[in-house]
């Protein structure tokens, strides 16, 4: 029987990698200053998360199994987690300085600790080092050690991809719709998300195991991307939509310009006179502008656009966890408990 590993259980693996990060460092003579700096890096910004990505993978690899790890089986599992961990960190340090964004988990970004300003981008850049330094440290003799290599290369290359499309289509201090599309949409929340949030554990998973045939990969991708996308939709309408006391923050993709689902099914839906309305009000900082998008988010009847989406989208996810042919190792069960977990969440 499977058996879904708790945060305390993948977090009490994460010191044992950070002190591998840190011996490399200190191999290179590095001073103290700068090591005790890089710790307090390594200790801020991957921890405090949710941590969702990375327990997918000792998740994903129990499901494989059909039973617990044992001990080796989940160290690996767990490493392989918090280089994920890494890659987000990685991710939102870099995007909290692109987004001037001001918290992160509850305590102030990075970058806008005392002293620390625009180093968080070179520290970005070591959380994402440190990836590759736990794989040569810990997955050298592991038979698929350089698809390890090339998938996070690979999965760091699209996301950066899908944040490209997205700085560029959506700046928060220019508003132009005819940028936006449900297709542009899609572009940014399949680059930007679904491949490091929903393929990769599933492919790290596989690897560990020896499973990543090329046919276990390609269902996994043709479940998992569409699965993703669906995940980043249904936070769009969660942004709007969604009670803040569940979601647990105050929705501001239409004070932000973001370009979101709801605002790309208006554009579709809008007739010539509320199309006029999404132009002059859109993307403003303004509580009256953005109460004017929510009542015409409400005309366009989006809350029941979104449920038809949502429907429509579940019902082909199961149709194609149906159809996974398990005769090469994978398992149903593991794109089961993704959908699981997302399926009419109200945060």
């Amino acid at each position: 029987m499977a058996q879904k590993t708790t945060l305390k259980e993948f977090e009490a693996v994460y010191p044992k990698l950070e002190q591998a990060i840190l011996d490399h460092a200190k191999s290179y003579k590095l001073p103290q200053a700068e090591y005790d700096w890089l710790k307090e890096n390594l200790e801020f910004n991957p921890l405090g998360g949710k941590c969702n990505r990375g327990m997918s993978v000792p998740d994903s690899v129990s499901l494989l199994l059909g039973s617990p790890l044992n001990e080796e089986q989940y160290f690996q599992a767990a490493t392989l987690g918090w280089m994920t961990e890494l890659l987000q960190a990685f991710f939102l340090v870099s995007d909290d300085i692109m987004d001037t964004s001001i918290t992160r988990r509850g305590k102030p970004c990075w970058y806008r600790k005392e002293g620390v300003g625009m180093i968080a981008i070179n520290d970005a850049f070591l959380l994402e080092s440190g990836i590759y330094v736990l794989l040569r440290r810990f997955f050298r003799s592991h038979p698929a050690y350089i698809d390890l290599v090339e998938l996070f290369h690979e999965t760091s290359f699209q996301t950066e991809l899908g944040q490209l499309c997205d700085l560029l289509t959506a700046p928060e201090d220019t508003v132009n719709l005819d940028n936006f599309s449900l297709a542009k949409h899609s572009f940014i929340v399949i680059y930007k998300t679904a491949w490091y949030s929903f393929y990769l554990p599933v492919a790290l998973a596989l690897h560990q195991l020896s499973l990543a045939t090329p046919k276990n990969l390609k269902q996994a991708e043709a479940i998992l991307i569409p699965l993703g996308e669906y995940f980043q939709v249904q936070d769009d309408y969660l942004d709007n939509f969604g009670l803040p006391e569940h979601i647990g923050k105050i929705g501001t993709d239409i004070k932000d310009n973001k370009c979101s689902w709801l605002v790309n099914k208006a554009i579709e839906l809008a007739t010539p006179e509320q199309r006029t309305i999404l132009e002059q009000n859109y993307g403003v900082k303004d509580d009256a502008k953005e109460a004017v998008i929510k009542k015409l988010y409400d005309d366009l009847k989006l809350k029941d656009h979104y449920e038809a989406f949502e429907e429509k989208r579940v019902s082909e996810i199961r149709a194609m966890i149906d159809d996974v042919d398990e005769s090469e190792g994978l398992k149903k069960g593991v794109f089961e408990a993704f959908l699981a977990k997302i399926y009419k969440r109200s945060k």
